[in-house]
């Protein structure tokens, strides 16, 4: 029988004294490590990598840990690679910004890097050989998503929507029940196109409304901040 693939791990930070130190106990312990300082090329890298693991220090020259993670979160290929930050900022309001953004982890410097061996070991063992994989059939109400088919019905009849609209249904589908903001949307649905505006979400959300009809109101507005697919209607909340 074969022996396992070593994990791949992509660490990013613009001091060569931490990738340095980081790298060479990850690779004691089996792991193939890529080192990078110079953080516009991480997302990059980290496509042709593909990673098991990325490692971001926050606090970097032109791009940011959080920027770099919210670019791999809209990445298809990577929006599920595991993320631990590095940082020296230690403020509980950081480290709960970097987990809502998707962090998996937070380390706060100077750290010791039996820990954070020990905190890559733990995530990785938590994906397991097999990560599983995302639903390929979600319903809500009268509303079913078939990703694979790129296919959606309402009441059992099929509806037409635009690549745009299909993928911001998907995503709230896959969320439902937390909110979206309009920020969130414009990176995961438009990939972080600067020259798209928020109010292009209300557009796109007005029109996917119209198309799903009577189920139009599964996804609710939370005003001033997005958008969220609910739990449950309104009116059986209501009654």
């Amino acid at each position: 029988m074969s022996e396992a693939k070593p994990r791949k791990i992509l660490v990013v930070d613009d001091e060569a004294d931490v990738t340095d130190l980081v790298a060479y106990h990850l690779k004691a312990k089996g792991y193939q490590v890529e080192t990078l300082n110079d953080p516009n090329r991480s997302v990059g890298t980290a496509r042709s990598l593909v990673p098991d693991l990325v490692i971001l220090d926050v606090m970097m020259p032109d791009l940011t840990g959080i920027q770099i993670c919210r670019m791999l979160r809209a990445d298809p290929k990577l929006r599920k690679v595991p993320v631990i930050f590095l940082t020296a900022k230690a403020e509980e309001s950081d480290r709960i910004q970097g987990l809502e953004i998707g962090a998996d982890d937070y380390i706060s410097k100077p750290f010791s890097t039996k820990e954070l061996v020990l905190r890559v070991q733990t995530i990785l063992r938590r994906l397991g050989d097999n990560p599983p994989e995302e639903p390929r059939r979600m319903q809500v109400g009268g509303i079913v998503i078939e990703v694979d088919r790129h296919q959606v019905t309402v009441n059992g009849k099929p509806i037409e929507l635009t690549a745009t609209e299909f993928k911001l249904l998907h995503l709230l589908m896959e969320r439902r029940g937390r909110v979206q903001t309009r920020e969130h949307l414009l990176i995961n649905v438009w990939n972080y196109e600067t020259e798209i505006e928020t109010r292009t979400v209300d557009t796109h959300v007005r029109r996917l409304r119209e198309k799903l009809g009577s189920e139009a109101d599964w996804i609710e507005t939370i005003r001033g901040v997005g958008y969220r697919m609910a739990e449950r209607r309104a009116q059986e909340s209501a009654s």
